[in-house]
């Protein structure tokens, strides 16, 4: 077994190779970049070593120096993770050229199995079951439009060594498909490195569901169940699940007895997924294979009871597999939510930033957090927005779904935006509850967006009571202490009056045995909680119901989170909310004639210049974050007054980019 491996990777897979390592009794060696001097994944390994600039391709996409760093610690191994260098034949190559073993398959089956047109072919020699589509580089947007037209739209368009959602486009029609082109092509180029792009046809109403196996290098090969991941935005997964709540056992043997083929015929080693899109009749067509470890992988690992970090390490030193097929049992559900520091209300774009507060949710045998966060860390505009993988367990779908619910809810987070609230929104949507899930799940039930939850009348009748306990409490502390709290107001009777936006509800609260009872209207409530003063989540049970809402003081009220809903509370005397109605609301500032950024990122061009004359939807700019091009158009005709930015700057959210006349 290795003595010391290197992780060539960084963020929370970085901190969960180590944490395996560490219980393996294996040294570990950190790689960073200038932006992640102070990273978690720094702080836990054994040793740490600089590697270069901010920018992927100045560091952790340089092999010379991730070997340099492999010969200076003695590192035996390297570990890739995902993503960065984890798929590169060169890298493997580079690695076994200095004696060093890699974590992963050899270097032909990355080759054959890494690039996207040459793995359908050895696919379909395989016997894999195919999606019709055009296996040869497309040449321009024109070329791309004539494929497109003969395999029959809807098509996508997909990079060639693509991968987590960059590089791809679905399309629907040929001005579509050209701009599809043009867009992937940029992101392949920026992502990958290599701007080869393909198209198959687009499976409507599809499923994404993938097959994780393990195989060693004496020509064993299991596959360990699947995952449902259909979930996805942008072709970016969001939710997965093992097992999937659409396959019987016949087609999981069917789609695992292919997977394995597959990897038997690049004779495979280590950890891969391969992945299908399954349509509605349970029929099956191969989408690609991952040579590496997944995102999703801790699913899999819930619910076989394996390690699969473990299982490469020990397969690259050359160990034998010690499972058979018939020993793989899946146990129980598992989920996985994916947090990411994006702004769900503007259409999801990054949200990068710092890490004010960072509170996970309890662990333990149901719930698991990996990250690669601290408190006071910060989520860099230069590497993918994932904040932490949040995974949920239970004996059975359900249970493993409310177990996930009430982890969103305690998973604090403040100083950046990000999903959990869509999140939240998913977990309680009654479609996911039925399992009627499909890769345009998404698309089909938020087609204008997210703009929040909308609590139903229970769970705002909780809030009225959460908050008129809480601001009880505050305002007995201030008149129990005299003259430290001195005050000449009346002393705390219990009465108050709850104000949720516009709507205002009266509560009284007095104080019982076990905690504190609130009758609000013609509701009464029993409220037990161990709550403290000045505490971010208020966690208890409300008339025997557990419960948990994040509290925030806003102004002279406060802004609780629950559910995935913000909601802002004024709790006032009787008198004051008389009188509330006499305050006036402020109006928001006309920005209508701006063009203003709608997210932290890098202005890569422009498409106007002061004096023209624009239409509704013509291009304005393009912003690059997180290595994706946004695209910002006119939202209606008008005339361009004056450009506030210039081609290479970096941009803050909301920063001015164009004035209109």
């Amino acid at each position: 077994m290795f003595k010391k491996i290197l992780i060539a990777n960084r963020g929370e897979i970085a901190c969960r190779v180590i944490k395996t390592a560490k219980a393996m009794g294996i040294k570990t060696v950190a790689v960073y970049s200038e932006a992640d001097a102070d990273a978690l994944h720094v702080r836990l390994a054994d040793e740490a070593v600089a590697i270069g600039p901010a920018a992927a391709r100045e560091s952790y996409l340089v092999i010379e120096k991730i070997v340099e760093a492999c010969k200076a610690t003695g590192a035996e191994a390297v570990h890739p993770g995902y993503g960065f260098l984890s798929e590169n034949m060169k890298f493997a190559e580079a690695l076994k050229k200095a004696k060093i073993a890699f974590i992963g398959p050899d270097p032909h089956a990355i080759h054959a199995m890494g690039d996207k047109i040459e793995s359908k072919k050895l696919a379909k020699e395989a016997g894999v079951n195919m999606v019709p589509g055009f296996l040869d580089v497309i040449r321009d947007g024109d070329h791309a439009v004539k494929i497109a037209r003969e395999i029959g739209y809807p098509v996508m368009v997909k990079a060639s060594a693509g991968g987590g959602g960059k590089g791809m486009r679905v399309a629907y029609n040929d001005a579509e498909t050209k701009d599809g082109f043009r867009s992937a092509t940029a992101e392949a180029k920026a992502s990958f490195g290599d701007d080869r792009i393909f198209i198959e046809k687009f499976i409507e109403e599809p499923r994404h569901i993938e097959i994780q196996v393990l195989a060693d290098g004496h020509g064993n090969c299991l596959y360990l169940g699947e995952r449902e991941c259909s979930i996805q935005r942008r072709h970016q997964k969001v939710i997965e699940e093992a097992p999937s709540p659409f396959l019987d056992e016949k087609t999981r043997a069917a789609m695992g007895e292919q997977a394995v083929a597959l990897a038997k015929a690049v004779k495979y080693k280590s950890a891969g997924t391969v992945e299908f899109i399954v349509d509605g009749k349970r029929n099956f067509y191969f989408l690609e294979m991952n040579t590496r470890l997944q995102v999703e992988h801790p699913v899999t690992e819930m619910v076989t009871g394996l390690d699969l970090v473990e299982q490469m390490i020990r397969v690259a030193a050359g160990e034998k597999l010690k499972l058979k097929q018939a020993d793989v049992k899946l146990k129980g559900w598992a989920i996985e939510a994916r947090v990411y520091a994006e702004d769900p209300l503007r259409n999801f774009l990054p949200s990068t930033g710092r890490l004010v507060r960072y509170r996970e949710p309890a662990l333990g045998s149901a719930v698991r957090v990996d990250s690669g966060v601290y408190e006071g860390a910060e989520i860099s505009m230069f590497y993918d927005p994932m904040i932490a993988k949040l995974v949920a367990c239970g004996p059975d779908r359900r249970s493993a779904t409310q177990t996930m619910r009430e982890a969103l809810d305690a998973f604090y987070i403040r100083g950046l935006n990000h999903n959990m609230p869509f999140l939240s929104a998913l977990m309680a949507h009654e479609r996911f509850a039925a399992g009627r899930l499909t890769t345009g799940f998404i698309a089909e039930e938020f087609p204008d967006g997210f703009h929040g939850v909308n609590l139903k009348a229970e769970a705002l009748s909780d809030l009225v009571a959460v908050a008129a306990v809480i601001h009880h409490r505050y305002e007995l502390r201030a008149h129990e202490r005299v003259p430290r709290f001195h005050s000449n107001g009346s002393a705390v009777d219990g009465k108050w009056v709850v104000k949720l936006g516009s709507d205002k509800h009266e509560a009284t609260v007095a104080e019982t045995a076990a905690g504190f009872a609130v009758i609000a209207g013609k509701k009464s409530h029993e409220l037990v909680s161990d709550w403290k003063l000045g505490d971010a989540l208020w966690r208890g049970r409300i008339d025997g119901r557990g419960i948990t809402v994040q509290i925030d003081r806003a102004g002279i009220g406060y802004r609780l989170t629950y559910a995935g809903a913000q909601v802002n509370v004024l709790v006032l005397a009787p008198r004051a909310a008389d009188l509330d109605k006499h305050m006036l609301i402020k109006q928001p500032p006309d920005m209508s004639k701006f063009l203003l950024s709608p997210m932290p990122g890098l202005l890569v061009s422009l498409a106007v210049k002061e004096g023209q004359e624009v239409k509704a939807g013509e291009e304005l700019c393009v912003v690059e974050a997180m290595k994706m091009m946004n695209i910002l158009k006119a939202e209606r005709d008008g005339t361009v007054g004056k450009i506030a930015a210039k081609i290479g700057d970096s941009l803050a959210v909301d920063q001015v980019i164009v004035e209109f006349a």
